[in-house]
């Protein structure tokens, strides 16, 4: 665990940023950088020990950023929903802004998407595998062009950098597998690939603090690339199935190719630069229902009530 140090979270409300910045900054002065698009965004750092800093990396200006930083954990994302020009001069061209401005670090994680891989079909997925965009292509390509700014300023800066490729997360905060969920609940269909089973390795939020933190240590040059995942491999169907027992529903699977393609990752370089996951996938599933249930439940189908 990093102690006594100078950290930047960026994305620093979301659900993969917060519960990071929320377990450094007991030991360490933790910043974190988000846009605060919501009004309780900045107690709710304030309350957990993080210094709140606003900051719209669209926008492409550092001058309220300290260039100081012990550490970096680059979260902040444009999802690529509205203009691709702007998706990817968010994640590529102000990244690389971003990781030459703190270019004193130590360790800069950068949060790339294990959605960049061209799909391969009942395998899994490896870092030297080569990009494609099989859905969300403004994110993906996006990101692709990202890891590369950001290897080039790290390499021409000898910034020690780590790129995460982040696949399938979930918690109390919620992830992919928590959307499925929700559908589940309102009667609604789960759009799987038709190349079945659809082979993911969930990671729960517990175990993506714990390697998160081990990212911005182990951060190297020549630049890190690694899968960010689940040690364990399960299928969404299995897990759907598992959810439902849990709450009393049975999920209906859609098979198409309009859905996205299964997110299968080795994680065998994991497992040797930053460990393995702890938490059974199954307990994980349990804990996130018990942790939202009230919400969850909330939103079930009035005729399934």
């Amino acid at each position: 665990m990093l102690d006594g140090q100078k950290i930047l979270i960026t994305g620093a409300t979301g659900k993969i940023a917060f519960p990071i910045a929320r377990a450094l900054a007991a030991r360490n002065e933790v910043w974190g950088a988000a846009r605060f698009s919501k009004p309780a965004d900045d107690e709710r750092l304030t309350s957990a020990g993080i210094r709140p800093l606003q900051l719209d990396l669209s926008k492409g200006d550092l001058s309220s950023l300290p260039g100081d930083f012990t550490h970096v954990f680059h979260a902040a994302v444009d999802p690529g929903l509205e203009d691709w020009r702007r998706c990817v001069r968010t994640n590529a061209h102000s990244s690389g802004d971003l990781l030459h401005h703190c270019r004193k670090a130590k360790g800069f994680v950068y949060c790339s998407t294990g959605s960049i891989y061209q799909y391969q079909g009942q395998r899994p997925l490896t870092e030297s595998d080569g990009p494609g965009v099989p859905q969300r292509a403004n994110y993906s390509f996006s990101k692709i062009a990202g890891e590369a700014v950001c290897t080039w300023v790290a390499e021409q800066f000898r910034v020690p950098l780590t790129v995460i490729r982040i696949c399938s997360t979930y918690g109390p905060l919620g992830g992919a597998p928590a959307d499925r969920l929700e559908m589940m609940l309102q009667g609604k269909r789960i759009e799987l690939h038709p190349d079945k089973p659809n082979n993911f390795n969930p990671i729960y939020e517990d175990d993506y603090v714990e390697l998160g933190i081990r990212a911005m240590e182990v951060a190297s040059m020549p630049p890190l690339v690694v899968n960010w995942a689940g040690s364990e491999t399960v299928s969404a169907e299995e897990y759907c199935e598992y959810m439902g027992e849990l709450v009393g529903v049975r999920p209906i699977f859609e098979y198409t190719s309009a859905a996205h393609t299964p997110l299968w990752p080795d994680v065998t370089l994991m497992h040797r630069v930053l460990g393995r996951t702890k938490v059974h996938w199954r307990d994980g599933f349990r804990r996130m229902i018990e942790a939202r249930r009230p919400e969850l439940l909330g939103r079930r189908d009035p005729a399934k009530r």
